[in-house]
């Protein structure tokens, strides 16, 4: 099987290891150990309730602790709707080999994270691009959006919140997708990874798997709740589907390590203080973006509703790609170039990070602007 390049993850492997300030990272500022034991109140215990686990596949769906804990982020979802996987992106590739065949048709918004094309593209899937733009604020056009789902479409991937925009469909917009997707008898992914996030109300949308009979809804532990070193996802979904994925899984999971499921498990018990604290920094943070991006009259956007990143567009005569490594070798910031999400152009930035090390990157990232403008005049 042959399969594109993965633009953002070759981009990000290849420079975030090499920057000073990382305004391309995609998690809200991730928690360490002793933060997260704390939150727990377990950091005199910790000890006392690992020493004694033996390591073994322990439960292979993952623990009962763990699904009832996924199970209790959504209205309508039991433990029989969860299955545990390596990280999202695991969790996605498991829907897409579970659910696509050759010739089916399916549906992906764009931008948006590369697996919900390239994966179906690759296995021959007759793949229709709904391409999200600035008219409609980054959400997918509805006309648009019927006159492709045909009957006897198979899937239709979107992401919310959108990665890399930040657009939010509310639970409206999403059940008017719903009814399209009813209507052609397809099965919806909804790659839900930065609910929590939204910048108002107790930050989380509505999930499709609430809200569909063939809704699946895939999320995890890295961006809203911090804690990336995990690797630790899920799938949500009618438990048809979740015996159909777990036939897939037997083949590239088994099941995902012990200590991850133990600390993820403890993580989501004490969800509300994690929420509040990806809430108090996205949405101080955007603040900071966005009192920067009025100050910047080569930059324009969409201002996101939710998440944790934002597509700039500029106004230079350079490719997305020029500007980032110029960007990166002249001041030491990152970001992630347009071109990596087949959006040329455009900018993704990360802003879920310290604020400190926000700020300081913006002010370098104006240097760099002034000193382009200046080359280009």
């Amino acid at each position: 099987m042959k399969i594109r390049d993965f633009g953002v993850e070759i981009w990000m492997n290849r420079y975030e290891n090499h920057c000073e300030w990382n305004l391309a990272e995609t998690c809200v500022e991730s928690l360490t150990v002793a933060e997260l034991l704390e939150m727990a109140g377990k950091t005199d215990t910790i000890l006392a309730e690992l020493l004694p686990l033996k390591l073994t596949y322990g439960a292979i769906e993952g623990s009962e602790r763990l699904r009832g804990q996924i199970a209790s982020l959504y209205a309508k979802q039991a433990i029989e709707n969860v299955v545990t996987t390596h990280g999202a992106i695991g969790a996605n590739a498991l829907v897409h080999e579970t659910l696509v065949e050759p010739g089916d048709r399916v549906i992906s918004v764009l931008p948006t994270y590369q697996q919900h094309y390239s994966i179906p593209e690759s296995y021959g899937a007759d793949t229709q691009i709904l391409k999200l733009t600035e008219e409609t604020g980054f959400l997918p056009d509805l006309e648009q959006l019927q006159r492709l789902a045909i009957p006897g479409t198979k899937l239709i991937a979107i992401n919310n919140p959108n990665n890399p925009t930040g657009a939010l469909m509310d639970c409206g917009y999403l059940e008017k997708i719903v009814g399209i997707a009813r209507g052609c008898g397809a099965w919806i992914l909804c790659d839900e990874v930065y609910r929590g996030t939204d910048q108002e109300g107790d930050g989380l949308t509505a999930s499709i798997a609430d809200l569909y009979e063939k809704g699946v809804s895939t999320g995890g532990m890295s961006k809203t709740f911090s804690l990336a070193g995990l690797r630790l996802g899920w799938i949500v979904a009618p438990p048809e589907l979740i015996h159909a994925v777990s036939i897939h899984r037997d083949y590239n999971t088994i099941s995902v390590g012990m200590l991850d499921d133990h600390f993820a498990a403890m993580a989501l018990e004490n969800r509300h203080k994690i929420l509040a604290r990806s809430r108090s920094i996205t949405r101080t943070n955007l603040a900071v973006l966005s009192d920067w991006v009025d100050s910047e009259p080569r930059i324009s956007w969409v201002k996101p509703h939710s998440g944790t990143t934002a597509l700039l567009k500029y106004d230079l005569p350079m490719t997305s790609e020029a500007f980032c490594l110029g960007l990166l070798e002249r001041t030491g910031v990152m970001l992630t170039p347009g071109s990596a999400m087949d959006m040329e152009g455009y900018l993704r930035i990360g802003y879920a990070n310290s604020e400190s090390i926000l700020r300081e990157g913006l002010q370098r990232l104006s240097g760099f602007l002034r000193e382009q403008q200046s080359a280009a005049a």
